[in-house]
């Protein structure tokens, strides 16, 4: 005998499938619907930047201060890196994990752990690294604008403990930053 109405458990079953294809639908159609959408919608290269922040986050959270950095390894050339300029107080060299089309870090040679920590004394050198940041942007082709970060500490996601700004341009970049 072939009941006339559905089971309870049919009708759920039609009602979640019905629920997860709109969903579906929705999330890849209409970025801005808000309830289901995300920040980073339905773009490959947001997906992986996703991923990269995570793998920051959890760097940061096990970085320590001190001792010998990457940074200092790659300033007296043990370390290859891709330079893109450099001079007695600092280089610039390109991101290895870039999150846009252009990403690189410029670096002073002097060991600041942290922008937090940073004394009166380095007020030159950290003006310095934003002069570096504008020159090598502009030989990058960032004539539409670009973004400096600093990342500082364990909330600031500092996975590096020597200071560095990362340069980040060539797409249009999303506000608040992270967001894009």
């Amino acid at each position: 005998m072939i009941p006339s109405r559905p089971s309870a458990q049919v009708s759920l079953l039609f009602i979640a499938g019905t629920f997860l294809i709109i969903t579906y639908v929705l999330t890849k159609c209409s970025p801005t619907f808000g309830l289901f959408s995300t920040v980073n919608n339905n773009n490959n290269n947001n997906k992986k930047s996703d991923l990269m922040m995570a793998d920051e986050q959890k760097a940061a959270q096990t970085a320590k201060p001190g001792g010998d950095s990457i940074f200092s390894k790659i300033i007296r050339g043990e370390v290859p890196s891709e330079k893109l300029y450099e001079d007695d107080q600092a280089i610039a060299i390109k991101d290895i994990n870039p999150t846009a089309p252009v990403h690189f870090l410029v670096i002073p040679k002097k060991p600041i752990q942290q922008l937090s920590l940073a004394e009166d004394a380095d007020e030159q050198i950290l003006g310095h690294l934003l002069i570096v940041a504008k020159k090598v942007a502009r030989e990058q082709g960032l004539t539409k604008g670009y973004r400096v970060v600093i990342n500082d500490g364990l909330h600031g996601c500092q996975s590096v403990f020597h200071i560095h700004l990362h340069v980040i341009g060539g797409k249009q970049l999303g506000w608040p930053p992270g967001t894009n």
